[in-house]
């Protein structure tokens, strides 16, 4: 018996370090799309042009019209990019179903956050620290952001219903084997 309780935690140590390299792994392959996402975010969206007018950046109407339009283009890739990770890691990395799903969470919030600092990186400098110095009447592009906290659900809620529909729709188990055994006769 005392042979058994040495052994024990041994194998379970040895089980337990392929479920945190999945964990591990499934972060970063959230971190990596939410840079990927982040370059698409950038190249799908155009920049509104505004004026300087006593070192003050304003934009018109058009303006904020696109303001609202990199918010919804960041929505939209980043519940794509979500949705395709969700369902990557529900295919090929679901040895612990609880653990690839608090993974996935992880990681999606770290992919959006990443996303943005990607996208705005990426995009023209901030106009407003810009027109502190320019000359009046200086054409400037505005900088790529987003407007408020919620947009920065849409990574973790495509990536939760990826995966949800993988492991939910595709399950490892047979129909006879949740049901019971086949009826004989």
């Amino acid at each position: 018996m005392p042979e058994q309780l040495t052994e024990e935690p041994a194998t379970r140590s040895r089980a337990v370090v392929p479920v945190v390299a999945q964990a591990g792994i499934v972060v970063a392959v959230c971190a990596v799309a939410g840079a990927l996402a982040g370059v698409v975010w950038e190249w799908w969206w155009t920049p509104p042009m505004g004026v300087v007018i006593h070192h003050e950046w304003l934009v018109g109407l058009s303006g904020l019209r696109s303001e609202f339009t990199a918010t919804g283009l960041y929505v939209v890739v980043a519940s794509v990019a979500g949705l395709l990770v969700g369902v990557l890691c529900g295919l090929f990395l679901d040895r612990a179903e609880l653990v690839t799903l608090a993974a996935v969470l992880v990681g999606a919030l770290l992919a959006g956050w990443i996303m943005v600092q990607v996208g705005h990186a990426l995009g023209p400098p901030d106009p407003r620290q810009i027109a502190e110095t320019a000359p009046e009447r200086t054409r400037l592009p505005s900088d790529l952001r987003i407007a408020g906290k919620s947009p920065y659900v849409a990574f973790p809620a495509g990536a939760t219903l990826g995966l949800a529909v993988v492991l939910l729709g595709f399950t490892k188990r047979h129909a006879g084997d949740i049901s019971g055994p086949a009826p004989t006769g």
